[in-house]
């Protein structure tokens, strides 16, 4: 059951990004649709754990949800939304891949945390990748727009390493509270900022909602994206622990390249394929001590259970 849902989890995440990117190339404006997306979602999950007793409306009037959505929700998707008017959306998943490296930086920068160097040598290996995907494309045919749609991602997965970092406090001191309500209310604090964001940046009309392309991606995004996605995500953070669910960052920037080609006719170069695998190996490498440890403690259950079962 684990590895199915961990199965899912990297099916869904890396399919999300082509199902954005479809739903912005068809008229959807980025921070109104980012907006609704989460908030639905948020707000279902929310009710659905209200009823079941497994949350409380109190939750919402906690700070830390109002912080992990600006940083979780808002700065990372109001970045990845808009900049994917303008960058590939496998281009966008292999840059959203860089997040682990982004919280090592701030570990290591702002917490003055000492970081192995393994894992420095993999904040080297991935910033070297992510100049494989950037420059070849600056020296063939230069767009401002799909340059800073670049460093927008970026500068979202920095918000993105400050969320993760500040949730597992919040997570650490509220430990009698579900991940998957606290999960359901930033989301809907990020989905309200976003709304703000749209009604100061964007002149929305509804009829977009008629179109087949946007409210399918809508309804994919906010059904099986965010609520089935992010559901099994943190069933899976409780069921084993938080490094095993995480390692999708992985698995899923060459799922979505493989989409975005297959579906949407992006293309791929020999220097792009090479610049995704240099990004995936410098995030294994940042990552590679939890990683060693989550191996570890698997072969050390493993083989309790095969000597219980001896025995």
């Amino acid at each position: 059951m684990i590895l199915l849902a961990y199965g899912l989890v990297c099916l869904i995440f890396g399919t999300t990004f082509l199902a954005i990117k479809i739903g912005v190339d068809a008229g959807a404006p980025p921070f109104f649709s980012a907006g609704l997306r989460f908030f639905l979602a948020g707000a279902i999950i929310f009710l659905w754990m209200v009823w079941k007793r497994k949350a409380s409306f109190s939750l919402l009037l906690r700070k830390e949800m109002i912080f992990t959505g600006l940083t979780l929700t808002f700065g990372t998707f109001s970045t990845l939304y808009w900049a994917e008017q303008h960058v590939s959306s496998g281009l966008a998943a292999v840059l959203s891949a860089t997040g682990p490296i982004m919280i090592l930086l701030l570990q290591t920068t702002l917490l003055r945390q000492k970081a192995p160097l393994y894992s420095i040598y993999g904040c080297i290996i991935g910033f070297i990748g992510v100049s494989l995907l950037v420059l070849p494309n600056l020296s063939m045919e230069f767009s401002s727009l799909w340059l800073i749609g670049c460093v927008a991602i970026l500068i979202g997965e920095c918000f993105y390493a400050t969320g993760t970092l500040y949730s597992k406090k919040v997570i650490n001191s509220m430990s009698e509270v579900s991940p998957i309500a606290m999960n359901a209310s930033q989301m809907m604090y990020g989905g309200a900022l976003l709304f703000i964001l749209s009604l100061a940046t964007e002149d929305v009309h509804p009829e977009f909602l008629l179109s087949f392309k946007t409210a399918g991606s809508l309804l994919y995004l906010i059904v099986i994206g965010s609520m089935v996605g992010h559901t099994l995500f943190y069933w899976l953070v409780a069921k084993t622990n938080p490094v095993f669910p995480s390692t999708w960052l992985y698995i899923s920037p060459p799922i979505a390249v493989g989409v975005g080609v297959l579906f949407y006719n992006e293309t791929i170069s020999w220097i792009t394929l090479l610049g995704v695998v240099t990004i995936i190996a410098g995030t294994i490498l940042v990552n590679a001590g939890a990683l060693r440890q989550l191996i570890l403690k698997r072969r050390s259950r493993t083989q309790s259970f095969i000597k219980e079962s001896v025995h």
